[in-house]
């Protein structure tokens, strides 16, 4: 029996979720988490094998709460579950410690094979991410300019591209000013770009907030 954690805020997708883990018999849901911290308290409390983990919870950012989970509960495999588009978040999570990454959009069946496979210490993307992958390792120097950037900076670049101020940045993610700022200086300079208004337009362009 694979036991799973579901981790998501939105309770209807939790629900959601559950039901379609609960019709295989031979998976199991362990417990749920609306918060990092509650991930974190149910797995002291109870074990699992598999995390559904959502991309967009409250709390710790998201790649500080994957890396957290595989630091602290290393045998748990990870999968990620997200709204986000693969091109976003997929490469980010399996360099961070996930086992697979699939987006909300898939079909319940393959939810279940993701889960089987990354719970036999397997590896899950779709066929076109990790035909996107293997063409990376060939052609890694012809990435865009935001896959190039640095877990931490890829979240200012959404966060600041998202129209918020530098305060407001620091706020959520929990960064001084002063480094805020220091971030958007060299998210210019390595992205080619001159003003915050740049910025907002690539990440538009690039459909980088959905």
């Amino acid at each position: 029996m694979i036991r799973v954690a579901i981790a998501d805020d939105h309770p209807i997708v939790r629900e959601g979720l559950r039901r379609i883990v609960s019709d295989d018999a031979s998976i199991s849901v362990a417990g749920e988490a609306s918060t990092a911290a509650e991930l974190f308290r149910l797995l002291l409390a109870t074990a699992v094998d598999v995390v559904l983990l959502d991309v967009s919870m409250p709390g710790a950012t998201f790649i500080e709460t994957l890396q957290d989970l595989r630091k602290r509960h290393g045998t748990v495999k990870v999968l990620v579950i997200s709204a986000h588009p693969e091109d976003q978040w997929a490469m980010r999570s399996l360099q961070a410690g996930a086992s697979g990454y699939l987006t909300k959009d898939h079909s319940p069946e393959q939810l279940v094979l993701a889960i089987r496979r990354v719970a036999r210490g397997g590896k899950y993307v779709s066929e076109a991410m990790a035909e996107r992958l293997a063409g990376m390792v060939d052609a890694r120097s012809g990435r865009a300019p935001h896959e190039q950037l640095s877990d931490r900076e890829f979240e200012v670049l959404r966060a600041l591209g998202s129209g918020m101020m530098v305060k407001e940045v620091a706020a959520q993610l929990r960064l001084s000013v002063k480094t805020v700022s220091t971030y958007r200086t060299r998210l210019l300079e390595k992205m080619g770009l001159k003003t915050k208004a740049d910025l907002v337009r690539y990440v538009v362009t690039h459909n980088l907030l959905k």
